[in-house]
């Protein structure tokens, strides 16, 4: 791996599309070289190659895909825990444990991983800044979404009890909660249905991954003795996580 001794590292999950690919191409603007890690190899080469960047394959369900990525980084200052998802919309009296285990080790399991191997090279930098990416679903429940809401609050927790146990250690920690973003989400939640995706989006402005970006980058911009700790962003048509204000022709 090619990274001058003299760069910052960002680390990027999840960094093949959406909020991970804009976050990447704005945390590079600002100067980082960024690591980007995904199991689609061939965007994460393209977007690597556009922003001077470094791809590595990751699945971040797989410990030795997890050590394989995590050990030949040479130094990181940033993580964005990004990867993560939703799998189906159903009950609790209908759940796919299936769905429910794929969520838990993407957004839980996964997120513990990366970031547990990736402490000791965030603190040796002297000034580290860990983001995780959760959701409005980690403050909320809503009606067949229990797989999901119960993932995301899982993991808002692990990111929070990081920010005590890190205290006194040179290592910032924010969590970002986006409520409705128009990204791939909906399309991996509903198996590549696009027009139950749609649906999620119809009659509302969404967020868009580049305003997600923009904050991320914030955040990374401020000073050292500047913890920005929870972030909720929310598109101005919605209100919680099941009520919009939607707009029908």
């Amino acid at each position: 791996m090619s990274i001058s001794p003299d760069s910052r590292v960002a680390v990027v999950t999840g960094a093949s599309s959406g909020i991970g690919e804009a976050t990447a191409r704005t945390l590079a603007a600002q100067g980082f070289h960024v690591v980007v890690g995904a199991r689609r190899l061939d965007r994460l080469q393209k977007l690597a190659d556009e922003i001077g960047g470094t791809a590595l394959e990751l699945d971040v369900t797989d410990e030795d895909s997890v050590d394989a990525f995590t050990t030949v980084l040479p130094r990181v200052d940033v993580l964005v825990n990004n990867a993560g998802g939703a799998k189906g919309l159903a009950p609790v009296a209908e759940a796919v444990e299936d769905d429910w285990r794929w969520m838990w080790e993407t957004n839980v399991i996964g997120t513990m991983r990366i970031t547990k191997a990736l402490i000791p090279k965030l603190i040796a930098s002297g000034d580290g800044l860990i983001v995780t990416i959760t959701s409005v679903a980690a403050f909320e429940a809503y009606d067949n979404g229990a797989g999901y809401t119960s993932a995301k609050h899982a993991q808002a927790v692990l990111h929070r009890t990081l920010r005590g146990e890190l205290l006194g250690q040179p290592v910032r920690l924010t969590e970002v909660a986006p409520g409705a973003v128009e990204t791939e989400f909906s399309l991996v939640r509903f198996e590549g249905d696009k027009d139950r995706a749609d649906k999620v989006y119809e009659g509302i402005t969404p967020l868009v991954a580049q305003d997600i970006a923009d904050i991320i980058g914030f955040v990374a911009s401020r000073p050292s003795h500047v913890n920005l700790d929870q972030i909720i962003v929310k598109p101005r048509d919605q209100a919680n996580a099941g009520r919009f204000h939607r707009v029908t022709d």
